[in-house]
């Protein structure tokens, strides 16, 4: 993982910091302080793009500072489905038969379910890791434990993997799901 870790709330501090640091720059009239809060806020603007970067494949996350994540196994399962039931339905439909018709949108349904369950288990254990790998990173480098550190941001960093992918899977189904509903 990166030693330069992109984190949204780090972002968040930042740009705060930075608007304070032009404020108070420009309330006294010092320049170089305006601009470098301005530089502050910009800097924080690209951390927190940085970090919501991912990069998703079938099957997988991968997030920008290079963390990878498997998709939980209920999600690969129920698109399978899915996609099964879409071709029984499409046949079923060609072939006038209402039973393999129905039998699809029944499979298609289990389908959505069951990846909705998987995508619901990848958020919650990546915010989990998340949380735990930043408690954990956190106490390790009270008592000097580098080790342990890299273990815990490694931890922190696959669970932002985790969490990062099922939030694109959901926000690309919430998509598709409003153009259908048009």
């Amino acid at each position: 993982m990166s030693a330069e870790n992109t984190s949204t709330l780090k972002s968040y501090i930042d740009s705060a910091t930075g608007a304070v640091q032009n404020a108070v720059g420009n309330i006294i009239g010092n320049r170089g302080d305006q601009a470098e809060g301005q530089l502050k806020q910009e800097k924080a603007h690209a951390e927190h793009a940085a970090s919501h970067d991912t990069a998703k494949v079938p099957g997988f996350t991968a997030t920008s500072d290079g963390a990878v994540a498997a998709d939980h196994p209920d999600r690969t399962s129920g698109s399978w489905k899915q996609t099964a039931g879409a071709a029984k339905e499409f046949i079923g439909g060609a072939v006038g038969s209402e039973e393999l018709k129905q039998a699809g949108r029944q499979q298609n349904r289990e389908g959505q379910e069951q990846e909705a369950r998987g995508q619901a288990k990848d958020l919650g254990e990546g915010a989990k890791d998340r949380l735990t790998g930043q408690l954990g990173n956190a106490a390790a480098a009270l008592v000097g434990d580098r080790e342990k550190q890299a273990e815990y941001q490694t931890q922190h960093d696959v669970g932002k993997a985790q969490q990062r992918g099922a939030e694109y899977d959901i926000q690309k189904e919430a998509e598709a799901q409003k153009k259908a509903d048009l």
